[in-house]
């Protein structure tokens, strides 16, 4: 499974506005509906099965990354948005670091399996160090899509 095969090439937002979690969540769906993946009048169903997800225990996973992602009937197939903070956003990681690289992930309500690859995917390529710090200096969408595209060649 490949990155850029859910990830909306026009969801992807180099410096997130939003400073608290639940902001974060929401630009980030507002990219999705904006870039026409998701429905308008889904945005707060969106919104409350991500929010819900995070009251179970935050998706931030460390090392400055953010991977929020709730199950709904809203998407036909798996979704991403992107999102960058410069500043950093407090989205309680475990580690305690400020969150700067979001992938915000939606899956149909049947779909296990693609949903946790898709995961476990974006996990895997940011366990890279020089991925990240790649990542977090891109300063517009056609430098974050070359370097996950980048990524998704080498190790598939």
């Amino acid at each position: 499974m490949q990155v850029m095969d859910f990830l909306s090439k026009k969801a992807i937002v180099t410096d997130l506005k939003s400073t608290k979690k639940e902001d974060v969540i929401k630009e980030l769906v507002d990219v999705l509906i904006n870039s026409g993946e998701i429905e308008k009048r889904c945005r707060n169903k969106l919104i409350d099965a991500l929010v819900n997800r995070e009251s179970l225990g935050s998706t931030a996973i460390g090392q400055g990354i953010a991977i929020p992602h709730a199950k709904s009937d809203c998407v036909t197939n798996l979704l991403a948005a992107f999102g960058l903070s410069k500043k950093g956003v407090d989205f309680d990681s475990l580690d305690g670091e400020l969150a700067h690289i979001f992938f915000l992930l939606v899956a149909p309500q049947d779909s296990a399996g693609p949903h946790l690859k898709a995961l476990a995917r974006i996990s895997r390529l940011l366990k890279d160090k020089y991925f990240r710090d790649t990542l977090r200096s891109c300063t517009d969408d056609k430098a974050v899509i070359k370097i996950i595209s980048q990524e998704d060649e080498k190790k598939i």
